[in-house]
């Protein structure tokens, strides 16, 4: 007679050692579940990684849950289906709307960097092709199921597992797994434990393991009010006659811009200018926001009254016309780390201009234009050449959706039960080896760091 194995095999295919690439699978009786299923993003070494042949064949997987929508997360499920994933993808239904979003504006990006490349012969390649096309995104589609929070959703007689609220994004839900004898957390990315416009994240009595994200593991979000330093970056940008210029993610980032801008003009404190959303996917995902009110803890009214002020850019040529256009103003465009987008057209024409602002209102990953900035580069390359950062470089880092390293430690001692193990990933390695610290000092948790590919036996 055969012996029934209980243990679970985690193996570590992204987002160890790193916040981007995120893909845990888990190994039981010979069943796999892939947990998200993410991009690489970020410094040469790890985009190039794309490019390489899958570890497994993508065939054998027998299903993805998919944590949220952030393409670091989802943003490789199209690559994975034309290499052969075959099964469902599991998420919320606010995630499998957005997920549509991002991925057909990631494929769109990546035509269109293609096109240019190949157009102006600055391709290291003889010719540039796309990670993948808008029609390998429409074949992914059908694959989407979506559920509802603290619905169970049986995989197979060893893994079942439901979505928790996370506060992260629209729909980013924790996964709350029971793995043959097992209760497995998988945190994807925890949010604000007061985020802005959502609930805070669920808190979990009871979990055997836990993987949790790190992306924040060595820092403190500072805690200076918002909106009054937003107040401020505006108002001194227009009054210099300059234009404020906001990267900007379209998921979350976005809509709570456009509510801190809100409060401002109602409360009379915004100088006269125009506010322009210049992003089809932030305007795609803006609409999502007003299709679930009931994940977000303002009101309706709030929720319509945010928007009906800001000018929506989605035709190219308008948004050449505002790139053009010096009058001052405030524009939100992807994307939110200067990775590609409609931003890199207004650096093109703003970024050497000192009246005019940049500000970044986000985690900017290593190796991205955004991280250079920062960082004090004084030149930054895009479209094939160096331009100089002559313009004001603004940072609001307290915006972020990921809890700090202080948030994190408060979620984790909501645990009734503690986890025999707390495996951390989707993090720098310093950022998660100071949380490890921090987690073994304070809580006296047993803290296991993964390297990538790296698997571990959970018995």
């Amino acid at each position: 007679m055969a012996v029934f194995d209980t243990s679970v095999k985690l193996t570590f295919l992204g987002g160890a050692g790193t916040v981007t690439g995120s893909k845990t699978l888990v190994e039981i009786n010979g069943k796999r579940i892939l947990i998200d299923c993410g991009l690489f993003q970020g410094i040469k070494d790890l985009r190039l990684l794309n490019w390489t042949d899958f570890p497994i064949p993508p065939g054998t997987i027998d299903a993805i849950v998919l944590t949220h929508a952030h393409l670091d997360h989802c943003g490789y499920i199209p690559l994975l289906v034309k290499k052969g994933f075959k099964g469902p993808i599991h998420c919320t239904h606010p995630t499998l709307d957005l997920t549509e979003i991002i991925l057909k504006d990631s494929a769109k990006i990546q035509e269109e960097d293609a096109e240019r490349a190949n157009k102006n012969h600055y391709s290291r390649h003889e010719h540039a092709e796309p990670l993948y096309t808008v029609k390998d995104v429409l074949n992914c589609l059908p694959l989407f199921v979506g559920h509802n929070l603290n619905e169970w959703v049986i995989i197979n007689e060893y893994f079942k597992f439901e979505f928790l609220n996370s506060g992260h994004i629209l729909g980013g839900a924790f996964v709350n797994a029971k793995a043959v004898d097992k209760t497995i957390v998988f945190s994807g990315d925890i949010g604000r434990l007061n985020p802005m416009l959502l609930y805070p994240p669920k808190h979990i009595k009871e979990a055997d393991y836990l993987i949790l994200e790190s992306t924040y593991g060595d820092r403190l979000h500072q805690s200076e009010n918002v909106k009054k330093e937003l107040k401020e970056i505006i108002h001194r940008t227009i009054k210099r006659g300059g234009i404020l210029m906001i990267p900007s993610f379209a998921v979350e980032r976005t809509q709570e811009i456009l509510y801190l801008i809100y409060q401002l003009r109602e409360e009379e404190q915004l100088p006269k200018c125009k506010v322009f959303l210049d992003s089809p996917m932030g305007i795609n995902a803006t609409n999502t926001y007003k299709r679930y009110p009931d994940w977000q803890k303002i009101s309706n009214y709030e929720l319509d009254q945010m928007f009906n002020e800001v000018y929506f850019i989605n035709d190219m040529e308008q948004s050449k016309l505002l790139v053009a256009d010096k009058q001052p103003k405030i524009v939100l465009a992807g994307s939110g780390m200067i990775e590609g987008g409609r931003i890199l057209h207004y650096l093109n024409s703003h970024i050497d201009n000192p009246e005019d602002t940049l500000l970044m209102v986000g985690y900017q990953g290593e190796g991205t234009r955004g991280r250079a900035i920062l960082n004090g580069s004084t030149e930054i390359k895009f479209f094939g050449e160096y331009r100089k950062v002559n313009c004001e470089v603004q940072h609001i880092d307290s915006l972020s959706a990921h809890a700090d390293y202080s948030e994190m430690i408060e979620w984790l001692k909501g645990f009734r039960n503690k986890p025999k193990k707390v495996i951390l990933n989707h993090g720098e390695a310093h950022q998660t080896d100071a949380f490890r610290v921090k987690i073994e000092h304070e809580l006296k948790l047993e803290v296991f760091i993964p390297k990538m590919m790296e698997s571990i036996i959970l018995k």
